[in-house]
């Protein structure tokens, strides 16, 4: 039985965090978001997909890749970017999704109307029948 939440859509706006997906294997969510999704009972994703935004010019709006989730921890800024100096930026709370091999979607899931998307907790069924955004 599919359960909501076992799908977490996550927002990509920038290029260097799609080679983190897809190169290191894993995805930040900053933990107040997190806590927000747990409130709602849709938390603890068996996979994570992505929402292009429009930096990706010819590839923006759609939800194009995914991923299993392999584990889930909470970690320091600092941590997942050691190479930033350490300030209170660096002190910020995330959960480290880490990530099995990223897949592409046969058929990208459109997004007909460009609005903000920010995390879309949805089902395994609603993820692999959409067609478009709003019906996940």
């Amino acid at each position: 039985m599919s359960c909501c939440g076992e799908v977490l859509i996550a927002i990509l706006n920038n290029r260097a965090d799609l080679e983190i997906a897809r190169d290191q294997h894993w995805y930040r969510i900053p933990v107040d978001q997190v806590a927000k999704l747990k409130q709602r009972e849709c938390w603890q994703p068996k996979w994570l997909a992505f929402y292009q935004t429009k930096v990706f010019g010819a590839e923006a709006h759609p939800v194009r890749y995914y991923a299993e989730v392999t584990a889930i921890r909470e970690v320091y800024r600092w941590e997942l970017f050691p190479e930033e100096s350490r300030t209170a930026k660096g002190e910020k709370r995330y959960c480290k999704l880490e990530l099995g091999m990223l897949e592409k979607l046969p058929h990208p899931i459109a997004s007909s109307r460009l609005k903000r998307i920010l995390f879309i907790p949805t089902t395994w069924e609603k993820f692999t029948l959409a067609k478009e955004i709003s019906e996940l």
